[in-house]
C-alpha cells in the first residue's frame, strides 16, 4: 500500500490523481500508524515551511516518517516537502526541519536575472532539469526535460553528493535529491504532463520492489 502523508498542507488529490493515471493506488491519511505500515510514502507539500512542520510535529507524523525512512522505505518528497527534509528554512525567521538531508532552505533573492530579463519571485512555471547523474527515479526522463515549479525558496543541501537534478532560476538550485530509498522534487512531478507522470510510474514501480525502467 502506498500512503500520501496528509498534515493539513498539501494537494493531495492531484498527487492521488497523478498517480491513479498510472495505474497506482494510493491511500490519503494523517494517521501515524497508516504511514507506518505503507509498504511506500508520498510527502507532498504547498504553502508555508513553518505550517508544514508545525502540523508534522503536532501530529506525530514527523516521528512516523523518520521511521519510514529508517526502514528503508520509498518515500518521495514533493515541493515543501522535500524542503521539509533539510535541517532548516529561514522562511519566517528560522525554522527546524526533519533533518534528514543537512542543509537549509532559502529564499530566491528579490533582484533575480537571467540576462538582462528580471525574473519574479515565486519561482512559477515550467523549467528545465539538468540532470548530474543517473537516479532511478529519473528512468527514461531525457536531460532537460520540463517540470512545473511554484516557490519561492529552495534547498540548499550541504551534501552535494544528494543532488542529482538542478534547475537555473538566476541561481542555479537543487530540484532532485536522492539517497537510499528516499527521493525528492523540488517540483509538482503530478503537474509537470508526460515527464511528471512517468516520475509517478517509476516511483509506483520502485514500491514494488521491480526497479524503473
Amino acid at each position: 500500500m502506498l500512503a500520501i502523508v496528509d498534515y493539513g498542507r498539501g494537494n493531495l488529490w492531484s498527487v492521488q490523481n497523478g498517480f491513479a493515471q498510472v495505474g497506482a493506488q494510493v491511500q490519503i491519511s494523517g494517521d501515524p500508524e497508516v504511514v507506518r505500515r505503507a509498504d511506500a510514502v508520498i510527502f507532498p507539500g504547498v504553502g508555508a515551511f513553518r505550517d508544514c512542520m508545525q502540523n508534522l510535529l503536532a501530529s506525530g507524523l514527523d516521528q512516523a516518517l523518520h521511521e519510514v525512512m529508517q526502514a528503508g522505505k520509498p518515500v518521495l518528497a514533493i515541493c515543501v516537502g522535500m524542503q521539509a527534509l533539510l535541517s532548516e528554512s529561514e522562511e519566517f525567521g528560522l525554522t527546524l526541519g526533519l533533518g534528514i538531508f543537512e542543509g537549509q532552505v532559502r529564499r530566491f533573492p528579490d533582484m533575480l536575472l537571467a540576462s538582462t530579463t528580471r525574473l519574479k519571485v515565486p519561482h512559477m512555471g515550467w523549467n528545465q532539469l539538468q540532470q548530474q547523474r543517473a537516479c532511478p527515479l529519473l528512468a527514461g526522463i531525457p536531460d532537460g526535460a520540463f517540470a512545473y515549479f511554484v516557490h519561492s525558496y529552495y534547498a540548499v543541501p550541504t551534501d552535494a553528493a544528494v543532488v542529482v537534478a538542478t534547475t537555473d532560476y538566476g541561481v542555479e538550485f537543487a530540484s532532485v535529491l536522492w539517497r537510499d530509498n528516499l527521493y525528492a522534487t523540488q517540483f509538482h512531478p503530478e503537474k509537470s504532463q508526460h515527464w511528471g507522470l512517468r516520475i509517478l510510474q517509476n516511483f509506483f514501480v520502485l514500491s514494488q520492489g521491480t526497479g524503473a525502467r
